[in-house]
Order: C-alpha cells, then sequence, then structure tokens
C-alpha cells in the first residue's frame, strides 16, 4: 500500500472533514475486518461526536470512491478493509466468527494454472474458506 486512506480520498477530490479522517484513520489502524458498528465504536471513542449515520455514508463514499472493499462473509454484517491492502485470502472460521488472512503461492499458482486450462489469463481473484476448529484431543 503505497500511501494513506486520507491521501488517497483527497487524490479523488472528496472533501475530508475531520470525522471523515478520524474514520479513515481508525481503518487504517484496524488489523480485523470491521463491521460499521464497529468502526462506530472505535471512531466515537477518538471523537464523541460522530454518528452512526456519519459512519454509514462515510463507508459508502469510501467504498464507491473504490477506497475500501466490502466484504461479506455469510453473517449478515457487511466488513470493511483497505481496497489497497496486499492481496490475501480469507478462512473465516464459523463458531467464532473470526476472520484469518492468509497467503498460499501453492493455491496462487493453482487458480492461475486452473485459468489457463480453461483458456483465461486470471487477472483476481477472492477466494473465502469457511470452517470451523479440528478438535484437538
Amino acid at each position: 500500500m503505497s500511501d494513506t486512506i486520507i491521501s488517497r480520498c483527497e487524490g479523488k477530490g472528496l472533501r475530508m472533514t475531520g470525522q471523515r479522517r478520524t474514520i479513515a484513520h481508525v481503518l487504517e489502524q484496524s488489523e480485523d475486518h470491521p463491521d460499521v458498528e464497529e468502526l462506530y465504536t472505535r471512531a466515537s471513542a477518538l471523537d464523541s461526536g460522530i454518528s452512526i449515520a456519519t459512519v454509514y455514508r462515510t463507508v459508502k463514499l469510501f467504498e464507491e470512491a473504490g477506497i475500501l472493499e466490502r466484504l461479506e462473509f455469510g453473517d449478515g454484517r457487511a466488513r470493511y478493509e483497505d481496497a489497497e491492502r496486499d492481496h490475501h485470502d480469507h478462512l473465516i472460521d464459523m463458531q467464532s466468527g473470526e476472520v484469518i488472512e492468509f497467503v498460499d503461492p501453492e493455491i496462487e499458482a493453482l487458480q492461475e494454472k486452473i485459468a489457463a486450462k480453461l483458456g483465461y489469463k486470471l487477472i483476481g481473484h477472492r477466494l473465502e474458506l469457511y470452517g470451523v476448529p479440528l478438535d484437538k484431543d
């Protein structure tokens, strides 16, 4: 990632209010995949004047500008991450809801191979695995 969410917003001509800057800062500091309610909790801890409606509007604006990526993992909650993060895939723990990011060169190579076999050059993909922890008896 070459620059910050704020600088990319400014580069796209978005007006960056103090509250939008706070929300962008929270997103940049997030190591997880927060939904709007979690973003609101974190942002309002920094600025008590931020409303949940402001967070919803800001997330939608950032998503429409291509700055955020919306993720849906089947739990009814839209989650968000920086659209310019390094490529990775997701493993979702269906018991806890934890989202684990991973990169596996073998999976990446296999996807390229499958696309080529079917007559395509792969230009992107999204992989989400859903599982439950193995019993460790």
